[in-house]
């Protein structure tokens, strides 16, 4: 059933922007990083990240207001959550993802224009490199959070070679190698993400087991196999319909007769209403201009058909914003 909307809650959703634009702004300017040490007024913390005393002051009071600082006398300190994940040096450090959502936000302030003509919003460049690496690194974030539960609940026994597609920092990859032994990977995706994955699988002690192949994923022949596994995540939904069925034709080409594929998405109701993350990230991809939008799952079971797969099923594994997996076995 559909919330039942009213005042309150149409304007708390409509100045939601406030908290997330301060929550980002923290993270930018290194507040929780620098408060790491210890308490610190807001005079001394504006000499250290550069910013004007007043301004600073009233953010921090914004962020103690939000729980994500303590705020004792004039002196302002890290919340145990904010220590964990907002400091840049913590295992756990989720600024990348939110970095990541900062960047975006100008564009969600043009939706109108591109709901208007259908096309990408304009938005400014926090340069390349940054947005780029804020992405990777977000993406790494994110998967931490489910692939461990994802690869104990997948069962990959037997298998030995598993293709990552559009891997980024090899996430999955690592998690399904450290839960099967016997297993050895490949991540396919763009060069300039292969710096990163290679630090990252290194940082498990699997770089002799899981290797990485630059390309684009899209336009260029899938490198390696034959596969028994291929592991499709969050790579649908930035392709067009057309694309996603020639990615998974490409796919299943590389994969052994009785390997198994999955897809790891937003996947939709079949009435495409819900659930709301996926409908919204659909939005998010209209931003983009890349064509991809989320897909439901009679379209993805669709495109799977297509391709010859076959005992098909819907995983009961659910992430907390909706993702969930369609996987069947190649003939």
């Amino acid at each position: 059933m559909k919330n039942s909307w009213h005042p309150g809650q149409l304007l708390s959703v409509s100045s939601a922007y406030w908290r997330g634009c301060t929550l980002q702004t923290g993270v930018r300017l290194g507040v929780f990083t620098e408060l790491a040490a210890g308490r610190c007024d807001a005079g001394t913390l504006a000499e250290k990240i550069d910013c004007e005393a007043r301004a600073t002051g009233l953010l921090l009071d914004a962020l103690s207001a939000m729980g994500l600082l303590s705020k004792t006398g004039e002196l302002y300190e890290n919340s145990q959550a904010a220590q964990r994940f907002l400091v840049e040096s913590s295992p756990d450090y989720m600024g990348h993802i939110i970095l990541h959502h900062h960047h975006l936000v100008d564009g969600w302030a043009q939706l109108d224009q591109s709901v208007r003509t259908g096309g990408p919003a304009q938005r400014r460049s926090y340069g390349a490199e940054m947005e780029r690496q804020s992405f990777i690194m977000g993406m790494f974030n994110l998967s931490m959070q489910i692939a461990p539960q994802i690869a104990e609940q997948i069962d990959l026994g037997g298998r030995k070679l598993l293709l990552d597609l559009g891997g980024g920092p090899g996430t999955h990859a690592i998690h399904f190698c450290l839960n099967n032994p016997a297993l050895r990977a490949l991540i396919f995706d763009r060069p300039t993400t292969e710096p990163c994955a290679r630090q990252t699988v290194a940082s498990f002690d699997l770089d002799e087991r899981i290797k990485f192949a630059g390309g684009d994923f899209k336009t260029d022949p899938i490198p390696g196999g034959p596969y028994d596994v291929a592991w499709l995540s969050h790579i649908l939904h930035s392709s067009t319909l057309e694309e996603c069925y020639r990615l998974i034709e490409k796919s299943v080409a590389v994969t052994d007769s009785g390997g198994m594929i999955l897809v790891h998405d937003f996947i939709l109701d079949d009435s495409k209403d819900g659930p709301e993350f996926p409908a919204l990230f659909s939005l998010n991809m209209l931003l983009s201009g890349n064509g991809g939008r989320s897909y439901s799952q009679r379209e993805i079971l669709a495109m799977l058909e297509s391709a010859g797969v076959v005992d098909l099923q819907r995983h009961p594994f659910r992430a907390k914003n909706d993702s969930s997996i369609i996987y069947g076995i190649v003939k």
